[in-house]
C-alpha cells in the first residue's frame, strides 16, 4: 500500500507544478525576473513549497491557500497578484489535494492533463508613459505599465485563451486628468 501513496504523492506534485506553471501571474514573475536572477529557481521551489504546505496542513480552507500564495508571490517576486486568479489556482490546488487525500490517482492525472491543455502562454512587455509634467521634475513620474497576451500552448486544442475583463458598473478605468499633480490618482465610479 506505501507504493500506491507514494505514487499518489507524485501525482499530486505533477498536478501543484502543472497549476503553477499554468498560472499567468507566475509565468510573467519569472520571464521578467520580478524575482531576481533565480527566478526560475523559485518557481521550481515554490512547487515543492505548496506541497509541503498542503502535506502539513490537511484541513485548509481556500482563504488560507489563497493567502499563502499571495504571500509566496508578494515575498519571492515582489508582485501582488490582482488579476482574479489567485482564487482559482488555489481551488484547483485544494481540489487536487482533496483528491490526493482519497487516493484517486485516476482524477489527479485527469486534473494535471487538463490544466496542460488549457495552458496558456503569456508574456509581458513594459509600455512606458509619461504626462506633461514641470520642467524642474524628472522622470519619476514616469509609468511603467505591463500590456499581456496570451497564447495557447496546448497543442491538442485551438483554443483562445482569455483573460477575464472587468465589467459591470464597479469597473474602473483612470484617464489621465484624474491623475493629480502630487501624483494620486482620483477613482471615479461609473454610474
Amino acid at each position: 500500500m506505501a507504493g500506491a501513496g507514494e505514487d499518489s504523492r507524485a501525482l499530486f506534485r505533477a498536478g501543484v507544478r502543472a497549476a503553477l506553471e499554468a498560472w499567468p501571474a507566475l509565468q510573467i514573475a519569472v520571464e521578467n525576473g520580478f524575482g531576481g536572477v533565480h527566478s526560475q529557481e523559485k518557481a521550481e521551489w515554490l512547487g515543492g513549497a505548496v506541497e509541503e504546505y498542503f502535506i502539513r496542513n490537511a484541513d485548509l480552507e481556500l482563504d488560507e491557500v489563497e493567502d499563502f500564495l499571495g504571500e509566496l508571490m508578494t515575498n519571492e517576486f515582489d508582485t501582488v497578484v490582482e488579476d482574479g486568479s489567485l482564487p482559482q489556482v488555489s481551488q484547483q490546488l485544494q481540489t487536487m489535494f482533496h483528491h490526493f487525500q482519497r487516493g484517486d490517482g485516476a482524477a489527479l492525472r485527469e486534473m494535471a492533463s487538463h490544466i496542460i491543455q488549457r495552458k496558456c502562454r503569456v508574456s509581458a512587455t513594459a509600455l512606458t508613459t509619461t504626462r506633461e509634467t514641470d520642467e524642474d521634475e524628472d522622470d519619476a513620474d514616469s509609468v511603467e505599465e505591463m500590456e499581456v497576451t496570451a497564447t495557447n500552448d496546448g497543442a491538442a486544442t485551438d483554443r483562445v485563451c482569455t483573460q477575464p475583463e472587468p465589467s459591470g458598473p464597479d469597473s474602473q478605468t483612470i484617464k489621465e486628468e484624474d491623475i493629480v499633480e502630487d501624483g494620486w490618482t482620483i477613482v471615479r465610479r461609473k454610474k
